[in-house]
């Protein structure tokens, strides 16, 4: 009888494993706002992974997180590692690409809770007297990502997250065009 149970335990999670693996292996997650303030006040919080801090949706999931900065201020090889709790994990993000109030390209290297190499872009778009700025994750996702994603959405979890960092960033670039 224990045998028996011991196989269908078996089989079920080797099945997951098979589906896991047949899941698409594209990650992108993309969310975007209007801002009502010029794109350089917006791209001036983004470019500078000091002033990054005011914006971030995660500073708020572990505010005694670890953040170490490497590098220039802001622009191509500003850097910012962190180590937190569960919630935010431990990796590190380096501007690798900077174009004045049009872009700010990153690689973000996680390294928990799972590994990954993504890119994150933050656009910014004028739009009349309005700027949209979408921000924008995309990479590969592995074998244990995949499962994961068969039982939470990742696109509405790290998107919340991406809505909640771009209405900080509104707020905070609005009031500083108001000053």
């Amino acid at each position: 009888m224990i045998i028996k149970v011991l196989f269908v335990i078996a089989a079920l999670i080797a099945v997951l494993f098979i589906v896991a693996a047949l899941q698409p292996s594209d990650l992108r997650i993309e969310r975007s706002i209007a801002i009502s303030a010029p794109p350089a006040v917006a791209f001036a919080y983004v470019n500078d992974l000091h002033k990054w801090q005011e914006m971030s949706p995660y500073v708020k999931l572990d505010p005694m997180m670890k953040q170490t900065y490497t590098g220039p201020i802001a622009g191509p090889g500003a850097a910012m590692a962190w180590e937190g709790n569960n919630n935010v994990g431990a990796g590190s993000m380096t501007i690798t690409e900077s174009r004045p109030d049009e872009l700010v390209r990153m690689r973000l290297d996680f390294l928990k809770p799972f590994a990954a190499t993504n890119t994150a872009e933050f656009t910014f778009k004028r739009e009349g007297d309005q700027t949209i700025v979408t921000w924008t994750m995309s990479g590969k996702k592995i074998l244990i990502t995949k499962a994961v994603g068969l039982v939470m959405n990742m696109d509405k979890m790290i998107g919340g997250q991406f809505e909640e960092g771009l209405a900080n960033l509104k707020s905070l670039a609005e009031a500083a065009t108001k000053k």
